[in-house]
């Protein structure tokens, strides 16, 4: 359909938010990433690359429902957010907010969606490369935030 504004989608178009363990698992929240995606024309290296800006920030419990920081550097840009998720023991935690992991210290969090970056074969293969080589992460996430910013803008 029409883009009634450049980089956006109508909001018929929102997909559904990922399923929790108990409604499709593992395979239901790679497929969700895959989706949502997609159907924006991103490859799986670019979906790992984007998201990977998980390296910024931290969830809010009354924005989200999610909470904690994926890195101890949250106002760093880094490859820090792959090395955290392929180093530490993830589990799940034990609470009453939506589904997330959490590190051995309580204090870093994974949603689902960023454990299925380890599940998943192909997605694993990024992280790993992203894990030993920042500015390839950096090169990488540069072009896909592009074609992110650039979605349907029509060039003259």
């Amino acid at each position: 359909g029409p883009i009634p504004e450049p980089g956006r989608l109508p909001p018929a178009h929102v997909p559904p938010p990922c399923p929790k363990s108990g409604a499709g698992g593992l395979a239901g929240t790679v497929a969700s990433i895959r989706r949502v995606f997609g159907r924006m024309g991103f490859t799986d290296r670019e979906m790992v690359a984007l998201i990977g800006a998980h390296a910024l920030g931290r969830c809010h419990p009354e924005a989200s429902g999610y909470s904690g920081p994926w890195t101890r550097a949250p106002t760093t840009f880094s490859n820090m957010f792959f090395t955290e998720l392929l180093e530490n023991k993830w589990t799940l935690k034990k609470w009453d907010g939506p589904e997330q992991f959490e590190d051995p210290t309580g204090q870093l969090m994974m949603l689902p969606s960023d454990m299925a970056l380890l599940w998943d074969k192909s997605f694993r293969e990024v992280v790993e490369e992203y894990a030993k080589d920042e500015p390839k992460f950096f090169g990488d996430f540069a072009a896909a935030f592009q074609k992110l910013l650039e979605l349907g803008v029509q060039f003259a």
